[in-house]
């Protein structure tokens, strides 16, 4: 058995995923239909791995200019909106936010026209 290298970073991703979508609320299938996307997209993988080991997006991906720290303040502004407050309180679950900014990214990947579309039709009441 020796000279077998048993590499753990998926597992740490996948166990850092499990964490953040506990933390944030988010369902099982959820999280598992999350992951599916990550091991289908290296390129989210990769910003995944960033994001955990430093909390905060690297933005090397990018979908027609759009990174995922603008998906993730556009997740924000909607969220600000919708709670009606102006700014992001202590209430607010920041976790959720990246985590609902990866999943975007994900489908704005495979549908770059309907998500950029949404985001530039501005933040009325009505567009929620």
């Amino acid at each position: 058995m020796s000279g077998i290298i048993y590499g753990t970073e998926k597992i740490r991703a996948y166990d850092g995923l499990v964490r953040l979508c506990e933390y944030a609320g988010c369902t099982e299938a959820w999280c598992d239909g999350m992951w599916s996307e990550m091991l289908s997209d290296r390129e989210l993988y990769d910003e995944f791995v960033y994001y955990l080991e430093h909390h905060m997006p690297s933005d090397a991906m990018k979908v027609r200019g759009y990174s995922l720290t603008d998906l993730y303040v556009w997740q924000m502004e909607r969220y600000n909106l919708q709670r009606d407050s102006g700014k992001n309180t202590e209430q607010c679950n920041k976790e959720a936010m990246i985590l609902q900014a990866f999943r975007t990214m994900a489908d704005m990947k495979k549908n770059p026209d309907a998500f950029i579309q949404r985001m530039n039709d501005g933040t009325g009441m009505d567009r929620l």
